[in-house]
């Protein structure tokens, strides 16, 4: 059950990438690759929940490709 789970939230994490990102085939793959560990680990942690599982690894995604930056995305805090 955790590996269904898994993959659910593996796939609907790649669709939601796929769609804020732009990237190319070579991309989407490793990024498919490290989002893959990460949410198996998060499993092993003991997180069962397919849609906290999908948050945390779009989260992951996003901070890994610095899209998460607030000083990228304009915010000065001022």
């Amino acid at each position: 059950m955790a590996e269904d789970s898994a993959q659910a939230a593996i796939d609907r994490i790649m669709q939601t990438y796929d769609l804020l990102v732009n990237s190319s085939a070579a991309a989407s793959a490793e990024a498919r690759a490290k989002v893959t560990e990460y949410v198996n680990m998060l499993i092993e942690g003991g997180e069962t929940d397919a849609h906290r599982l999908t948050v945390c690894g779009l989260t992951y995604l996003r901070q890994l490709d610095g899209s998460t930056d607030p000083v990228k995305a304009g915010y000065t805090g001022l």
